[in-house]
């Protein structure tokens, strides 16, 4: 399983109320307008958009932006259209992430994603990282906001537990990697200044940045 669940549309129309309820999530998309987003953005790309809640926060913020959402879902994205209903500059596709990204997509200042990485396996996830680097703009930055594997299994319970989720409610198709491994896979990409900018428990925002102007 690579997130395929996610084409049912009960689950899609589910979705944000579940997003709603994980702990600190806001703190950490907080501090990725206030402090991570680059001081130029033309244009921006979210991988696995969902019903568009991250990109909406980025553009409300940095108005005149142009973005692109990629979603596996049509629900999702037909929920992101509307969303978006009255802005021209904000453009929606259907696009299952364990392919290669779109080769037309053209380049970006800042690339996100929340949620949606940690459904894809290891070997995915570093030819994912390698093509958003390749699709960033000089001085552009990628962050993801995404579950990361814990050291132990009482670790994972108990962050589940947190969550508000039993641990049989998981997503089938969930493939944590560990936090260490992940910033290395970035640095692997080419991507300077990686870090882990925000961790609680599973929940981590980490990325880093396409450097030289």
């Amino acid at each position: 399983m690579t997130g395929r669940e996610w084409l049912e549309s009960e689950r899609a129309e589910e979705w944000p109320a579940r997003r709603e309820r994980l702990p600190h999530a806001s703190e950490a998309e907080r501090l990725l307008l206030d402090h991570l987003v680059p001081e130029r953005v033309r244009r921006v790309l979210d991988l696995g958009t969902g019903e568009g809640h991250l990109l909406d926060a980025i553009v409300a913020e940095r108005a005149g932006v142009e973005a692109v959402g990629l979603d596996l879902s049509p629900a999702m994205i037909a929920a992101a259209s509307r969303r978006f209903a009255e802005d021209e500059g904000v453009e929606f596709r259907e696009h299952d992430l364990m392919e290669p990204l779109p080769d037309d997509l053209g380049g970006f200042d800042l690339v996100v994603s929340a949620l949606a990485i940690h459904h894809l396996p290891d070997r995915r996830k570093r030819s994912l990282n390698r093509e958003v680097f390749e699709l960033l703009t000089p001085g552009g930055a990628f962050y993801n906001l995404d579950c990361v594997a814990s050291p132990s299994p009482d670790l994972h319970e108990m962050s589940q537990r947190a969550f508000g989720f039993d641990i049989r409610q998981q997503d089938p198709s969930d493939q944590l990697a560990p936090l260490d491994d992940q910033i290395d896979w970035l640095r692997e990409a080419g991507f300077e200044s990686v870090d882990c900018h925000w961790k609680w428990l599973e929940l981590a925002l980490f990325g880093g940045a396409r450097t030289g102007w």
